[in-house]
């Protein structure tokens, strides 16, 4: 994938109005990408996509939505594994790869910053599945944390590996690229999406929704 930026991304979280559009100033960044299965933010509103579309306008900030082709909450069936998002086979989707094809080019004549709900972006899809995508594909992924602090996808991994135990080699001294690949799966089983259980039982989808 050819681009011109690298690519950011960040989560709107709670923030107001005036310091998501603060933080994106900082990141100089030109488009936002909406990566939300459900463009919608129940606490504040001002997130909602045709509201935050109009801000960014407004702001001379372009506004992308690709929550079908890189939202976090698959319509597939398949794309499951026990009621789980599975960020792997979702990867390797039709729709996921148009999406990627479509954030790259876009990234070709805007300085981009994906953008989903979550704060913290080893909680999120837009660093597991998104950013993790494209650092495959060797384009440079940067988040934009709460603070206004970015951090690098290299960065993040490390903090990945820290947060699930697999920091270190271990008795098995399995390389960095094996450990690196357990603990996407450890935190994706954690955070991705779960479908809501049978009536009948326990309530489920309280995972990350997007």
């Amino acid at each position: 994938m050819a681009r011109a930026h690298p690519i950011l991304t960040i989560g709107h979280s709670r923030h107001p109005l005036e310091r998501f559009m603060a933080l994106l100033e900082e990141a100089r960044a030109t488009a936002v990408a909406d990566v939300r299965s459900a463009p919608m933010s129940r606490f504040s509103p001002h997130f909602n996509k045709n509201a935050l579309a109009a801000s960014l306008t407004g702001q001379g900030i372009t506004y992308i939505f690709l929550g079908k082709e890189l939202g976090g909450r698959p319509q597939q069936q398949s794309l499951f594994t026990a009621g789980v998002a599975d960020y792997d086979k979702m990867a390797a989707s039709p729709d996921f790869r148009a999406g990627m094809a479509r954030l790259a080019e876009a990234a070709e004549r805007h300085r981009i910053a994906v953008m989903c709900s979550e704060a913290d972006p080893l909680d999120c899809h837009r660093c597991l599945l998104v950013g993790r995508a494209l650092a495959v594909a060797g384009i440079d992924v940067a988040h934009i944390l709460a603070s206004g602090a970015v951090v690098t996808q290299a960065q993040a991994e490390d903090r990945l590996l820290q947060l699930e135990d697999l920091a270190e080699a271990g008795l098995l001294l399995r390389s960095r690229d094996e450990r690196l690949a357990e603990a996407y799966r450890s935190r994706c089983c954690k955070v991705a999406y779960a479908q809501p259980a049978a009536p009948s039982g326990p309530r489920g989808g309280t995972k990350h929704q997007d």
